[in-house]
């Protein structure tokens, strides 16, 4: 029995991939370039391993219209916990060997209109058991001799989900939309704060991760089983994104600093800041160190042993109650990145990315062993070529 890896969580959905390329696409472009960049994420221990490789195409299709496309091939390897307990006298959570491979494809078009950029976007991924097609469409707007710019957007997927103890596949649907502003305070300084809400409905449980509960068989004797966990099959979620960008110019550096915060229905807020300082290394390099803290609280139906608990499962959880899940990534956590990247453009038609990073993540709840938490480092590499 296979365990999806904390990977899918970590990465953003289709919709949020799709925004976000939008959203970090540069303010001038060439005619073109095209792109490749190979990321290996690897946890310690025999954990999740992680190889994505990525090439991305950018074509200007006129002086107003614009074409991204991007495909993506992930392959998902290594041990990962299936949320069962620790067995008595161990601190050690049971884990399972999984295998994965996913293929995805994006893209959007873009179009300005007088002060107005209209963006269309698609994305489509499939796993052997897992299958998301999403779409959004975004807005920029200039104001104030484009010292202002508006952001709108709205995004959704329809996936479909296949379910150990089901023949079939279930439903899962999400939607989101943003709204935002970025301001330029001065030459040297501009802000940015984005509003995000969505929602998802269907099948929201991991299909391959379980519960352990003893269960009674007769007078005095009980025996453990397995359950398929069940999360409640509605999820809205809202998050506040800030960020302050500020150049150096008599250093050759710039500071960017962004603070983002979450909350959702199963009761897991969460905080996350990031600060990144880019120092140009001469003409051509340009060094970028980072930090990043997040923390998390706790799903309402997060339980590590549910021999602690009341609950009865359900052997067939389809999104009605009772509601539970020993998925570690729902407890109560926290992590510490560090991470440096170099560019380097040796010809004004090429960069080359190099990045690293390493993070550690901790559970907070004094309940939850540390050895469901991992550590993974993320090295990231990537060329870009413009014509």
């Amino acid at each position: 029995m296979s365990s999806r890896p904390r990977r899918r969580l970590g990465r953003p959905t289709l919709v949020a991939a799709a925004v976000s390329l939008w959203l970090a696409r540069p303010a001038a472009r060439g005619d073109g370039s095209v792109a490749y960049k190979f990321e290996n994420y690897r946890e310690e221990d025999g954990r999740i391993t992680v190889e994505t490789q990525s090439s991305t195409v950018d074509q200007d299709l006129g002086p107003v219209t614009h074409l991204s496309l991007m495909g993506t091939i992930d392959a998902v390897s290594g041990a990962t916990p299936t949320g069962a307990p620790a067995p008595a006298g161990s601190d050690q959570v049971v884990l399972t060997q999984i295998h994965e491979r996913r293929k995805a494809w994006s893209g959007d078009l873009s179009r300005q209109v007088g002060n107005v950029n209209i963006d269309l976007g698609f994305a489509d991924s499939h796993e052997s058991d897992y299958v998301s097609a999403g779409w959004s469409v975004n807005t920029l707007t200039d104001f104030n001799q484009k010292n202002t710019t508006v952001r709108l957007g709205l995004a959704g997927t329809s996936d479909r989900v296949e379910v150990f103890f089901l023949p079939e596949y279930l439903p899962k649907h999400t939607n989101e939309a943003i709204a935002g502003v970025t301001q330029l305070i001065d030459p040297l300084t501009f802000v940015t704060v984005n509003l995000t809400f969505g929602g998802a409905s269907g099948y929201l449980a991991e299909p391959h991760k379980l519960v352990e509960k003893a269960i009674q068989v007769f007078q005095g004797i009980y025996l453990n089983e397995y359950f398929g966990e069940n999360r409640p099959n509605q999820r809205n979620r809202e998050s506040v994104f800030a960020s302050l960008n500020r150049a150096f110019p008599g250093v050759r550096g710039a500071l960017e600093g962004s603070y983002r915060f979450y909350e959702d229905t199963y009761g897991v807020t969460s905080s996350t800041v990031t600060l990144s300082w880019l120092e140009h290394l001469g003409p051509s390099v340009v060094v970028q160190p980072t930090l990043r803290f997040f923390e998390q609280s706790a799903a309402h139906f997060y339980y590590y042993d549910m021999n602690a608990t009341s609950i009865i499962p359900v052997r067939a959880p389809k999104g009605t109650g009772p509601y539970y899940s020993s998925d570690f990534r729902l407890s109560s956590m926290e992590d510490e990145a560090v991470g440096l990247k170099v560019s380097w453009r040796p010809r004004d038609w090429v960069q080359v990315d190099v990045a690293y990073e390493q993070y550690d993540m901790h559970g907070r709840d004094g309940i939850t062993p540390g050895s469901a938490y991992p550590r993974a480092g993320i090295t990231t590499v990537g060329a870009k070529f413009q014509w």
